[in-house]
């Protein structure tokens, strides 16, 4: 008996059926699949945790600025809005960097705690004409409100976070206290 001799499997199929059989490569195929929604999820993830560090030290800086104000040591030196801008920017660190431009101050005398003063954010701008400065006396009702404009890279974070048509997020510190006695 006389054998045979045959052509290897991949030589007998056509090159496109070959092609399908073969797997190597496949997971790089696969991964540059996924890459670019896996890439995107993770920025959003970065970029969502330095949001909420930098809504965490606005807090901070919010009301140990506003200690100024209720320890009558803003009055004592006739501070102005724009001073205190500059004592709420010095304590935001690193995180905050631009912080003059994009950050916006609200102190005002309230006659009780349950007041609502006007929203500058309404119509999907940030209207500063509402904002006023008012150091207080002693025994006044102080409330202080930070705005601060924080740009977003991710589209679609922008989206969920953003009360702006210009898709950055605006955060926001309040606090509200009663000055010191003199």
């Amino acid at each position: 008996m006389r054998l045979r001799k045959s052509r290897p499997p991949a030589l007998r199929r056509g090159f496109f059926a070959r092609l399908l059989a073969e797997r190597d490569g496949s997971a790089a195929v696969e991964f540059g699949m996924v890459a670019l929604p896996f890439f995107m999820m993770m920025f959003a993830i970065l970029e969502l945790g330095l949001v909420f560090v930098t809504d965490s030290v606005l807090e901070n800086a919010a009301i140990e600025t506003g200690r100024l104000i209720r320890t009558g040591q803003a009055s004592a030196q006739n501070m102005t809005a724009a001073q205190f801008k500059t004592s709420l920017c010095s304590r935001m660190s690193i995180f905050a960097s631009d912080c003059d431009a994009r950050a916006s101050v609200d102190v005002r005398v309230i006659p009780q705690f349950a007041v609502t003063p006007p929203d500058p954010m309404a119509g999907g701008t940030f209207d500063t004409g509402s904002l006023t400065y008012a150091n207080g006396n002693p025994g006044d009702l102080i409330l202080v409100r930070v705005w601060y404009r924080q740009p977003l890279l991710t589209t679609f974070l922008g989206q969920g976070l953003s009360r702006l048509s210009d898709g950055a997020a605006m955060l926001t510190a309040t606090t509200a206290f009663r000055n010191e006695p003199a």
